[in-house]
């Protein structure tokens, strides 16, 4: 295999099992003076020692893996765009220290924070609401995958209709379930009434019946997992809760075994698996971004929901795909052009500026109004995942995938290091916008020859 060096992963997992170097060294049948090499990165991890170390401590392989890295670094160079730190640098500091790189990243986060709400106070019309930043932050942060609730749901499917399923679970919680026009779902607590629109489509209405149940009986789970984010602010707290629970009823419809066995026979057909299970094209694109069990992992999936305005509603990732928090994505993308074909399914092989190159679908969904004279709504869905992996989906047939014609996008104008790109919208940060009354570039923001 490639040389790997995981000496700061090996320390922590060190630190956090309370052993010292000798003991370890011991437990692993080499001497203290390799396992401090490695530990040190002077030497690479090798096969047998991986072996031992992943039986040792129950971890996968995966757990020394540099791609993991790819997300940290991207946000670390985007935390630190205004300084053009060079991805080398942040590669070098990722792999040399991680918990400064996070901390870094964190300020950064808590920086951004502080200036929207500032910028509120100061009358700004444009802010970021941070209590939904911070619930995406927490998913991206567990690479979109809630273990405790995939296995909780997981266990209570027993292959009958979903939606009786909980309606059976509900009622044994003295819950009524009645029909109320003037809201999707409403739960009183003290009649014990669970109010649901008519409107509801069977897989809507089956989706917040398991919403409500995540919330009754498993309110303990739910609020421990909250802990472990940090949050403090109670509206950040509360739209967390409420995504754990739709995370949970998101597996309960669609458990994960079955699931996965289905869309990996299928390979990732998603208008197939959508027929299978009853559901939307939007929800099975985003269960898959959800397949990541040890062990068990299904094809590492980044997804994203955006309007015509390019506003991303959803955004969830298992790979090393960074969204950018900086304003603005990349024009270049495919799940823009979705907006010109509605309806019809269109895939690329996105190339970003470090070289790590996409395989994107994206589509148009739309919900249509609910009477004469409303207004539906329309969003494209992407979904992606690492080329490597693209031979798995049925949509990469037709592809040269081992020289496939590719498309350069970025993170966002913002903290792109493509100086060249025509479709550039502003200059990077901390960069100075050239101006020469002479000359007029070829391309946006550059320098005049």
């Amino acid at each position: 295999m490639a040389k790997v060096f995981v000496g700061p992963r090996l320390r922590t997992l060190r630190s956090d099992r309370r052993l010292s170097q000798v003991d370890l060294a011991a437990l692993l049948e080499i001497s203290p003076s390799y396992l401090n090499q490695i530990e040190h990165n002077q030497r690479p991890l090798t096969v047998p020692v991986l072996l031992r170390l992943t039986e040792l401590f129950g971890v996968d392989p995966e757990f020394f893996s540099t791609q993991d890295d790819t997300r940290l670094i991207a946000d670390v160079r985007e935390a630190l765009a205004g300084e053009r730190v060079p991805a080398t640098a942040a590669a070098d500091l990722v792999s040399a220290s991680p918990e400064v790189a996070r901390a870094v990243v964190a300020l950064h986060r808590r920086y951004r924070a502080a200036t929207e709400h500032t910028a509120v106070l100061a009358g700004a019309h444009q802010s970021a609401p941070a209590p939904y930043e911070q619930v995406r932050d927490f998913f991206y942060d567990r690479n979109n995958h809630i273990a405790q609730l995939d296995r909780a749901a997981e266990a209570l499917a027993d292959g009958t209709d979903p939606a009786e399923l909980t309606l059976r679970r509900l009622a044994a919680h003295g819950v009524r379930v009645a029909a109320a026009e003037s809201v999707r779902r409403h739960y009183d607590p003290e009649t014990r009434v669970l109010s649901l629109s008519p409107r509801l489509l069977p897989a809507q209405r089956a989706f917040q019946l398991a919403t409500q149940l995540a919330l009754l009986e498993h309110d303990a789970l739910l609020t421990e997992l909250v802990d472990t984010a940090g949050l403090t602010d109670p509206q950040s707290r509360a739209l967390t809760r409420l995504g754990l629970a739709n995370y949970f009823a998101g597996a309960l419809i669609l458990p994960y075994t079955a699931f996965r066995t289905a869309a990996e026979d299928h390979r990732y057909d998603i208008d197939r698996l959508a027929d299978l299970f009853g559901v939307g094209f939007e929800t099975v694109c985003h269960r898959l971004s959800t397949l990541q069990r040890p062990r068990a992992r299904g094809v590492p999936f980044s997804f994203v929901r955006v309007d015509r305005a390019g506003n991303i509603s959803k955004r969830q990732s298992a790979t090393g795909f960074h969204f950018t928090r900086a304003g603005g994505t990349c024009p270049l993308w495919n799940v823009y052009d979705a907006f010109t074909t509605p309806g019809r399914l269109l895939t690329q092989i996105a190339e970003m500026p470090d070289g790590r190159r996409y395989f994107w679908i994206a589509r148009t969904v739309h919900h249509p109004p609910r009477r004469h004279g409303a207004i539906g709504r329309t969003f494209a869905i992407g979904l992606g995942c690492e080329l490597r992996h693209a031979h798995r989906l049925v949509y990469a047939d037709g592809h040269d995938l081992k020289r496939p014609a590719t498309t350069p996008i970025g993170l966002g104008c913002k903290v792109c290091d493509r100086p060249a790109c025509p479709q550039r919208a502003f200059p990077p940060t901390g960069d100075a916008a050239p101006a020469d009354e002479h000359t007029s570039a070829l391309t946006p923001y550059t320098a005049p020859p």
